[in-house]
This record gives C-alpha cells, sequence and structure tokens, in this order.
C-alpha cells in the first residue's frame, strides 16, 4: 500500500512576523530581566533572538514603541493565566485571593514579569514618558479588582462597610510592593509571604 506525505503548510507572512515579534520581545525581557533596561539594546536584542538590528527597529521603530509592545505582552500573558483559573466563576472574595495567587505565584516563576517591573522602576526614577502606559495598565487592574469587591459584597461574601476602591488600590499597592522588594532582593523566598498575603486579606475582607 501506498502512501503519500503532505507536504507542510507554508507559513504566512503574517505568521512569520508574529513568531519574529514574540522572539523579539522575549528576548527584550530577558535581556531587561537579566542586566537591565540599558543592557536591551536593539543590537542585543537582534543578536539573541537570531534576528538583526535593522529588524528590530523594523518591527517597533523605536525603544518606547519597543516597550509598550513589551508591556502589552506581559499584560496580555497575565490575562491568559486569569483566564485560566475561571476567575468569573468564583465569588468576589475567591476572586480577589486568587488574583492575587496568581500574580505572586507567576511573580516568582516568570521572568518576563520581572522584566516588567524593572521597566516601571526605570520609568518612575527617570520620570519617563513611559509612566502613562504603567499607569494606564495598573489602572486596568484596579478597576478589575474593584469590580471584583463589588461582586463580593453583593454576595454577601465581603464586608459591606468597606471601600471597594481603596480595597483595590491596597490590593494592587501590595502587588507592587513585593514585586519591588523582589527586585532588591532576588533570593526573597516569596512562598510564605503569599500564604501569609492570602490569610490576611481573607481575614480582612471576608463578611
Amino acid at each position: 500500500m501506498s502512501s503519500t506525505l503532505k507536504a507542510p503548510a507554508r507559513r504566512t507572512q503574517i505568521d512569520r512576523r508574529l513568531q519574529s515579534e514574540n522572539e523579539l520581545l522575549r528576548a527584550a525581557a530577558e535581556l531587561i530581566a537579566e542586566h537591565g533596561v540599558a543592557a536591551a539594546t536593539f543590537e542585543s536584542i537582534g543578536l539573541r533572538a537570531g534576528y538583526s538590528r535593522g529588524l528590530v527597529t523594523q518591527r517597533f521603530g523605536s525603544k518606547h514603541g519597543l516597550i509598550e509592545a513589551l508591556i502589552a505582552r506581559l499584560q496580555a500573558r497575565m490575562e491568559a493565566l486569569l483566564d485560566a483559573r475561571h476567575l468569573d466563576q468564583l465569588d468576589g472574595l475567591e476572586a480577589v485571593l486568587g488574583f492575587v495567587d496568581i500574580f505572586l505565584r507567576n511573580l516568582v516563576e516568570d521572568g518576563e514579569m520581572r522584566a516588567y517591573f524593572v521597566l516601571m522602576a526605570g520609568a518612575v526614577a527617570d520620570v519617563s514618558e513611559l509612566r502613562g502606559p504603567f499607569a494606564a495598565a495598573h489602572k486596568e487592574v484596579e478597576v478589575r479588582l474593584e469590580a471584583l469587591v463589588l461582586r463580593g459584597q453583593a454576595q454577601g461574601v465581603i464586608r459591606a462597610g468597606l471601600n471597594a476602591d481603596a480595597v483595590a488600590l491596597m490590593v494592587g499597592a501590595l502587588l507592587l510592593g513585593l514585586s519591588t522588594q523582589l527586585l532588591v532582593d532576588p533570593g526573597m523566598d516569596l512562598e510564605p509571604i503569599r500564604e501569609t498575603s492570602l490569610a490576611a486579606l481573607r481575614a480582612s475582607f471576608a463578611a
């Protein structure tokens, strides 16, 4: 019996573009996480990803464009993790705690996420225009957490007297602070802090 092998499907130009962009952004994140923002030159990014410096310029135009693309990539990764946890199917309190749990677990495991906070620290320190994209990203988190708190209050699982926006800001500040502390002390054991944070937040918010 004879059989024929199908030739592999040719990748489209869009597929190739997406692959190169993903590889360049991953290389940029790795360089930033390992050596800081200054190390992520177009030449070094292209070299690590196996492309030319010119392709980095072609894809992102400028350092600002590259960083905005990297922020968007990291936001999308976090959204995928949250969606996989099905937070919308949990009550409001469990959803808030689930958000914190996912964030802190991923913070330890994901070098690209650490790169995000290296970038943010640099933008704040330099009073850079890049503070804008970070502020917008953090506002999205605040709005999401506030909605979860309001849902929990409506369900009777989060104390009604709490200010939902203040709760959202407090949780966001906790995550931001731990992320920054991990930059200062990369050897910090975050696991007991994650467990303690979840227990403290449950005790503080539960109805």
